[in-house]
C-alpha cells in the first residue's frame, strides 16, 4: 500500500490538466468509492486505536502514527450505514481536508484509476438532497462496468466537526458594508456543504451570490452573461472557486477565463480544501488572483474586501 501512494506528490502533474486519480476503495461488499488521491497522506492497516470519550459517535478511536494522534472515523457509519467491524483486511486512509488530518476507516483500499473530469458525472438528482455523494463515474474495473461513488468528504467532516462562520473582531471593515450591499460573487463548487459555507459567510457582508456546481456550468454562465452584452467585472465583483469539479476543473476553468478576453481580467479566487505547495504553483501557472485553504472565513472576507477596495480604486 505505502508502494501505491509512494508517488502522490509527483501526481500533482495531472492539476491543471482537468484529470484526476481517485483512490478506490469499499465499505460494502457490492459498491466501490473514492476520494481524490490529492487529499491521501498515506494508507495504512489500522493500527491499535485508543478511546476518545465524549467524541462524535462516528470517530471511534485516536491513532497514533509517527507520534501524531489522528482521529479515526468510521466512514460506513459516517454516511448512514451499520457501523464498521475491523477486519484483517480493513485500512485507514490518512486524509488532509481543509488544513486538518484524520483517518477514515475502510473495509479495504482497492486500487488508484486516472481519470478526466469529464468522465465524472453528479449524483442523480433522484438520491435527494442529504446524499453524501459530489459524484459518481463509472470504470472499467476487474473486467466488468463499475459504478464509482466519490464520496463528500466535506460534508462528512461539517457534521462532525463545526465549521463556525462568525468573524473573528476587526476582520469586518464597516466602512465597505454600504458598498457591498447587492454586489454578486460567482461561487463554484461541486459540494452543497462548501457552497453553504461560502454563502453564508459573504451574505454577512451583504453580497448577492450566485452558485454554480461545477466549471462548466460556471464558464457556460459566464459566457452567457458575455453574450447578453453584460460587462463581466461589473456584473460580478468575483469568481470563488473549487479546484476539483466534475466535468471542468476550477484550473480549468481559470484557464478558459482568462483565455476568453471578454471575461480575463476577472478577479479568481481558488478555494480549495486541497493542501500542498504545489497550489500556489498552480494558482500563478494558470493566473489565479489569490488561493484560500478551506474553510477560513475570516481570511475569505478579507479577500473579498481586498478586491472591493481595488474596484472601487479604478
Amino acid at each position: 500500500m505505502t508502494q501505491m501512494l509512494a508517488s502522490v506528490d509527483q501526481r500533482t502533474k495531472l492539476v491543471g490538466e482537468n484529470r484526476l486519480e481517485l483512490l478506490l476503495f469499499r465499505i460494502s461488499v457490492t459498491q466501490l468509492f473514492a476520494i481524490n488521491v490529492f487529499k491521501v497522506k498515506e494508507v495504512v492497516k489500522v493500527p491499535k486505536l485508543s478511546a476518545m470519550p465524549g467524541s462524535h459517535n462516528s470517530i471511534i478511536g485516536v491513532a497514533n502514527l509517527r507520534g501524531m494522534s489522528i482521529p479515526v472515523i468510521d466512514l460506513r457509519k459516517a454516511i448512514g450505514f451499520r457501523q464498521s467491524v475491523i477486519q484483517p483486511e480493513s485500512n485507514l486512509i490518512i486524509t488532509e481536508y481543509n488544513r486538518s488530518v484524520q483517518g477514515f476507516l475502510v473495509d479495504k483500499v482497492e486500487h488508484i484509476v486516472n481519470l478526466t473530469w469529464g468522465d465524472i458525472m453528479p449524483p442523480p438528482k433522484t438520491v435527494g438532497r442529504d446524499n453524501y455523494l459530489t459524484a459518481i463515474t463509472r470504470i472499467e474495473y476487474q473486467d466488468k462496468q463499475e459504478l464509482v461513488s466519490i464520496i463528500d468528504v466535506e460534508k462528512v467532516l461539517a457534521e462532525i466537526i463545526h465549521y463556525d462562520i462568525k468573524l473573528s473582531e476587526g476582520v469586518l471593515d464597516e466602512r465597505l458594508l454600504p458598498q457591498m450591499h447587492g454586489r454578486r460573487v460567482l461561487i463554484v463548487d461541486d459540494s452543497a456543504t462548501a457552497r453553504r459555507q461560502v454563502r453564508e459567510t459573504l451574505e454577512q457582508l451583504g453580497l448577492e451570490v450566485i452558485e454554480a456546481t461545477d466549471g462548466l456550468v460556471a464558464l457556460n454562465l459566464l459566457k452567457r452573461w458575455c453574450d447578453e452584452g453584460k460587462v463581466i467585472t461589473d456584473h460580478i465583483l468575483m469568481l470563488i472557486t473549487d479546484a476539483e469539479m466534475p466535468e471542468m476543473d476550477g484550473y480549468k476553468l481559470t484557464h478558459e477565463v482568462r483565455s476568453d478576453k471578454r471575461m480575463a481580467d476577472l478577479f479568481i479566487t481558488l478555494n480549495t480544501s486541497l493542501s500542498g505547495s504545489f497550489n500556489n504553483a498552480m494558482v500563478e501557472k494558470v493566473g489565479c488572483d489569490r488561493f484560500i485553504s478551506k474553510f477560513q472565513p475570516d481570511l475569505l472576507v478579507e479577500v473579498v474586501q481586498d478586491r472591493l477596495r481595488e474596484s472601487l480604486a479604478v
